[in-house]
């Protein structure tokens, strides 16, 4: 199951917090972040990846993406 983080309507940095916050915490092998800005996506997306998330998949949905992390493996 995915740990899902809807981060819209606010601006940064509260996504990428949010996001980090939920990776300390032990997030699920695959992270969901619902973003509604380009810049929030870029970043949340940088975030994620420097903790060990990759992208697999962006979608773009009516107001705003769909981020899906999956942890890397070592």
């Amino acid at each position: 199951m995915a740990t899902t983080i809807d981060a819209r309507g606010l601006s940064c940095p509260q996504p990428v917090l949010l996001t980090l916050e939920a990776i300390s915490a032990g997030a699920e092998e695959q992270l969901v972040v619902l973003v509604d800005t380009d810049t929030s996506r870029e970043n949340v997306t940088r975030a994620a990846s420097s903790r060990g998330y990759r992208s697999s998949e962006v979608k773009a949905e009516d107001d705003g993406y769909r981020l899906t992390f999956t942890k890397s493996r070592p």
